[in-house]
């Protein structure tokens, strides 16, 4: 199935419009229409009732902010073919679904003040959780995109990998996203280090070697095929021991956006981001793309 639109969740406020920014310059650079999704969740009975969730509340939600939202848009990204739909239900869910005809789903996070990250939110989450498309989580806080619009951004496109279970939907993700922004790619993959560490014990530096050439091994043949594939992009790669949240968090300061993967669960247990993603959406200060693959 095609995809054909880059997709924003639109609330107005600031994280929402940083969001529409950024999706608008990545659907001038992917040739694709901009669509803003706009949900409605109707307040239970009687609080429907309220002056200020009556139905003038219900008029600004629904098009008053979305339509000043598409004309800031327009405005800035004259070249972008803009769309509103508006939806009612619960955000999390028409979000979701959103999602499932478009490249990608982009979302607003907040900042945290003062210190690097985002406050990701319970409906950022749930989407990030159950969505079939990549999601990216944008900030409102700073520079965005890493450079200024119709710049092709210095920064590097950053992969989070696994080497035990590479998956060509993650990978691919981040080859097109460097190739489509004009800028390069490092991989980064993080590994265990040997267990005497955490027990006191004096280090096995010829060990710790072989375990690292290995590592690196394992790194460098999972992207052989890829760098034939895109023989003209730029690709560093990191094979470096301790937590890979950790590696991808100090990454992202100098990443124009950060991917990651989410591990599809279809079990009675529900959906599950995965620890190193959620750390990653909660510290990164970078957008975050969150790729669902099996």
């Amino acid at each position: 199935m095609s995809r054909t639109t880059v997709t924003v969740g639109l609330d107005g406020s600031p994280e929402s419009r940083a969001a529409a920014d950024w999706a608008a310059r990545e659907a001038k650079l992917r040739g694709l229409p901009l669509k803003l999704v706009n949900v409605w969740e109707p307040a239970p009975e009687p609080l429907a009732q309220a002056p200020l969730l009556g139905p003038e509340t219900h008029q600004h939600w629904t098009e008053h902010i979305p339509r000043e939202a598409a004309d800031g848009v327009r405005a800035a990204h004259p070249e972008v073919d803009v769309l509103i739909e508006q939806v009612t239900g619960r955000p999390a869910e028409v979000l979701a679904d959103a999602a499932k005809d478009g490249e990608l789903l982009v979302l607003g996070s907040r900042g945290l003040s003062g210190v690097g990250g985002f406050i990701v939110g319970s409906v950022g989450l749930a989407v990030v959780a159950h969505a079939e498309r990549p999601v990216v989580l944008v900030r409102a806080e700073g520079d965005t995109s890493g450079t200024d619009v119709g710049v092709p951004p210095s920064r590097p496109v950053v992969l989070g990998l696994d080497t035990r279970a590479p998956d060509d939907t993650l990978i691919g993700f981040a080859f097109e996203a460097a190739l489509l922004h004009g800028t390069s790619l490092r991989v980064v993959h993080g590994w265990d280090a040997p267990p005497y560490i955490g027990h006191g014990m004096a280090p096995d530096f010829e060990l710790d070697a072989q375990i690292a050439a290995e590592q690196d091994a394992a790194l460098t043949e999972v992207l052989r095929p890829w760098k034939q594939k895109f023989p003209d992009l730029e690709v560093v790669s990191d094979s470096l021991s301790g937590k890979a949240a950790d590696h991808l968090v100090d990454a992202s300061h100098e990443a124009s956006l950060v991917v990651v993967g989410r591990r599809i669960r279809r079990s009675p247990l529900g959906a599950h981001i995965g620890p190193v993603a959620h750390a990653v959406l909660h510290h990164a200060t970078a957008p975050v793309a969150v790729v669902p693959h099996d």
